[in-house]
């Protein structure tokens, strides 16, 4: 686990900080990189976005994929849990907080927009942090790595249908062709750009230029990642500044509904009698979420100064620590599996 990664929960924290302050001294720098829009995508974000995904979409080695049908209990336990369960279950949790418990908390119009963010994270599963998590389990590299696959073809298909849906179920206008320029954009894109750069580093340079070149781009993951942070809570400023407790508010159903899945999936792949090595990247991919793409569609849809878009940077602040605590929980557990 690289240094950055290693402490990404402290990165962000200082970044947040960083774009408060920043935000609340120079609010006329914000406003200027907010104007900077193109068809309801902002070209400051989405930029930052592609330099987060592009490196991940890299890694990927979709000729795994003739693998599929080996071990199919590992693939079917991910499958499951990230594309009919987490959607709906997210969407549960975040109306019930939102519409019941925390009503008299947040004003209706904003809570909707918290929903709505919580929503594209919870149809947003992981793609290239999972690699960090299968690791540091000890969980069966090439196995992940087919997970990891099937897992992206899908989202190309499903993410939109999926996310309008329930979108669409909680009175939530849906604009479809900006949810599906954003799928173009955030995933289709970065991802035949990741296949190329696979096959022409492979194919003209041989596998360890490729392995050279990706050691290079990773940090680019971070950097843009955490500039995506600094800027969204800079033009969040105020609203976080009037109104701190808010990003409790929008943390205590997100922190619930990943011990939740991770509770489903552990329990549901020892029931299947999986090993262990299958059974950790199986639970842990479905449990993280892919909160760069869910970040850059909420901007898309809602706007850089939506509840939707806060929602989505709470998503990324109380991942890494709450990943690393189930990696632990993993660990700890292994003697239960099978080797």
């Amino acid at each position: 686990m690289g240094f950055f990664q290693r402490y990404l929960s402290i990165w962000i924290a200082l970044c947040i900080a960083a774009g408060v302050l920043i935000g609340n001294w120079l609010p006329e720098v914000f406003r200027f990189a907010a104007n900077l829009q193109w068809a309801h995508v902002n070209i400051v974000i989405a930029l930052c976005i592609w330099v987060m995904v592009y490196p991940m979409m890299s890694q990927i080695d979709f000729s795994s994929l003739r693998d599929v049908g080996k071990r199919p209990k590992g693939l079917v336990v991910t499958l499951t849990v990230n594309w009919l369960i987490k959607p709906f279950t997210m969407a549960c949790l975040a109306w019930f907080f939102f519409k019941v418990l925390f009503v008299d908390l947040v004003e209706p119009s904003i809570a909707t927009e918290y929903i709505a963010g919580m929503i594209l994270l919870g149809v947003a599963p992981c793609t290239a942090m999972v690699f960090v998590w299968s690791q540091l389990t000890r969980g069966n590299p090439n196995y992940t790595l087919v997970q990891v696959s099937i897992n992206d073809v899908i989202m190309i298909f499903a993410f939109a249908p999926i996310a309008g849906f329930l979108l669409g179920i909680s009175n939530i206008e849906i604009p479809w062709s900006t949810l599906i320029l954003s799928v173009v954009l955030y995933v289709v894109i970065p991802l035949l750009a990741g296949i190329l750069t696979r096959y022409l580093l492979i194919d003209f340079k041989g596998e360890e230029k490729l392995q050279k070149f990706l050691r290079i781009i990773e940090p680019m993951s971070m950097l843009g990642l955490l500039l995506t942070v600094l800027l969204l809570f800079g033009f969040q400023a105020e609203v976080i500044l009037n109104k701190p407790q808010i990003i409790i508010l929008i943390a205590i159903p997100l922190v619930l509904q990943t011990y939740g899945i991770f509770a489903i999936s552990y329990v549901t792949s020892k029931l299947l009698k999986l090993s262990h090595d299958i059974a950790a990247p199986a639970c842990l991919i479905g449990t993280s979420n892919f909160f760069e793409l869910a970040v850059a569609v909420a901007i898309s849809l809602f706007g850089l100064h939506s509840g939707a878009a806060l929602a989505t940077v709470v998503g990324v602040l109380v991942e890494v620590p709450v990943m690393l605590s189930l990696v632990y929980i993993v660990n700890r557990t292994r003697p239960l599996f099978s080797a």
